[in-house]
């Protein structure tokens, strides 16, 4: 039963469907926003506002608010290297490491049959058509070491394997099990440096 106004109970139900946001940390969220200064309420309210115009990239598929994005619109990124990432928070933390100066492809997620996601639903056959437009010379899989990260980075060499490109993984210093996401700049920057060519 509702013991909030409807607005409460509204704003509440809008946190609780946010992942791994409970019913009680909702009831948190919602309280802290009308406790606190009517300035945060309207910030939150406006950049929840701006998120309408956030599209992807028709190239690479990363989140941008103009088409192409930065990084593809870039003149001094090399197009002839392709770095393959399952999210656009992969991207951003590849680009913190400050090391790579190619292109991006972003998967919208990895392989995950357990939850429904399967080579369809990912932006593989994207990716084989911007390689097979030519002038790539490599591809770099950057996907986390996981067991869906191992099976996504098989997944992408086989759908390159007949284009004749290399298709390189990155190499020590990320950690079996770690998430890309969470990496630090140095660890990401030397993966890269010592990727390795899949078979």
């Amino acid at each position: 039963m509702a013991t909030y106004p409807q607005a409460v109970e509204r704003l509440i139900a809008a946190f609780g469907r946010l992942p791994g946001v409970g019913r009680k940390t909702a009831e948190r969220y919602a309280l802290h926003l009308l406790r606190g200064p009517s300035r945060q309420a309207r910030e939150l309210a406006a950049a929840l506002g701006a998120v309408s115009l956030v599209t992807t990239c028709s190239t690479c598929r990363n989140l941008t608010e103009s088409d192409p994005c930065p990084i593809c619109a870039d003149p001094h990124r090399d197009p002839s290297t392709i770095c393959v990432v399952e999210t656009p928070a992969d991207l951003s933390a590849m680009e913190s490491a400050g090391t790579y100066r190619g292109r991006y492809h972003v998967l919208a997620g990895g392989l995950d049959p357990l939850e429904g996601v399967g080579p369809e639903e990912t932006k593989v056959a994207e990716l084989a058509a911007r390689v097979a437009g030519g002038g790539v010379r490599e591809v770099i899989v950057a996907t986390s070491p996981t067991v869906e990260g191992e099976a996504t980075a098989d997944m992408v060499a086989r759908a390159l394997s007949r284009h004749g490109v290399p298709v390189t993984r990155l190499g020590y210093g990320v950690p079996v099990g770690a998430d890309l996401k969470y990496m630090d700049e140095l660890t990401l920057s030397r993966s890269l440096e010592s990727r390795r060519k899949m078979e």
